[in-house]
This record gives C-alpha cells, sequence and structure tokens, in this order.
C-alpha cells in the first residue's frame, strides 16, 4: 500500500499522495521502523482521504529525458519564466534577486527568503493558463513569504481563478526521471 523511500536529505518523515493514490512515505536515515509505523498509523485518516481524492485523477506518465532535451527544457523555461515575470511585475512592482530553473522532484517553484525565485523546468511542459500561476504564485512570496489570506489576495489580482488552476495543476500527472 505504501512506498517507502530512506532519504539521507530528508530531516522529518513525511507523506506524498499521488495522481492514482500512491503512497510514497519519506524517511530520514536515522529514523526507526517502529518510529515510522506510529507515524503512519497516526495519519491513516488523512492518508486514506487523499488517496481517495487522488485516485480521481490520472497515473503518472513517465518520460526519460537525455541531457541535451533537458537542457533544451531549462532554457524554454528560463526565458518564459522572465518575460513573464516581467509582465506580471508590472503590476506588483517586487524585486528579486537570482532565477533558477532547476530539476526538482516535487516542486513547482519556491522562493528563498534572499528573495531568489527557483523553477522546475517541467513549467516549460505545462499549458501556459497553468505554467502563469505558478509564476504568480512564487511571485507574490516575495511580497508575502506565506500562504495567508493576504498571500492568496495578492495572488488574485492577477489571477483571479487561481483556485481553479491550482486544482487542475493537481491533475497533471507527468513526472520525470
Amino acid at each position: 500500500m505504501y512506498t517507502f523511500k530512506a532519504s539521507e536529505r530528508a530531516k522529518n518523515l513525511s507523506i506524498s499522495v499521488y495522481p492514482g493514490g500512491e503512497v510514497v512515505v519519506t524517511v530520514p536515515k536515522h529514523m526507526s521502523a517502529i518510529q515510522v509505523d506510529i507515524f503512519v498509523q497516526k495519519k491513516k485518516a488523512w492518508i486514506d482521504s487523499k488517496v481517495k481524492l487522488m485516485e480521481k485523477y490520472s497515473k503518472k506518465e513517465k518520460i526519460t529525458l537525455s541531457k541535451k532535451e533537458l537542457a533544451v527544457l531549462k532554457q524554454k523555461a528560463l526565458l518564459f519564466v522572465k518575460e513573464r515575470l516581467e509582465y506580471y511585475n508590472a503590476f506588483y512592482s517586487y524585486s528579486w534577486r537570482k532565477i533558477s530553473i532547476r530539476s526538482q522532484k516535487t516542486r513547482w517553484g519556491s522562493c528563498s527568503k534572499n528573495g531568489n525565485l527557483n523553477f522546475n523546468y517541467k513549467i516549460a511542459l505545462l499549458p501556459e493558463n497553468l505554467a502563469n500561476y505558478i509564476v504568480v504564485h512564487e511571485l507574490c512570496h516575495l511580497g508575502e513569504f506565506n500562504h495567508s489570506e493576504r498571500f492568496w489576495t495578492l495572488v488574485a489580482q492577477t489571477i483571479p481563478d487561481y483556485k481553479k488552476r491550482k486544482k487542475e495543476l493537481m491533475s497533471n500527472g507527468i513526472v520525470f526521471q
């Protein structure tokens, strides 16, 4: 029912539920099997509810990319992100330090407290409306570094249907190796 993944980098135990209902439990190397079992049992109701929700979405299609294909996608993503940041920032007027395109496995983007914006190269494969949502989401973290009501109000100023886009993004089941 669960896939367990031991991780050198993980500091905490985490549970991810993917489209199709796949459950992955990421376990820090130092954690005992008993601690993991206790945690999973405590979270069983939450896991079951998320599995039920995610079973509605299609299973992931796995695609393997060559280094050249990956480099091309990263460049395409960088050009897109820069253009969209400039476009939306005409409204917000925030400043950032650095823009990076990464090969993240679990995130579409992130914003550091130093003002660095990171985006997953897979953004280049998304429909433009979903990619725009991700860009605005990270851009708005420069103004509100959390997911408070104020943050979502900022997002809604340029992406009024952000809830719909966020839900649609969840159903996009592409995974890269």
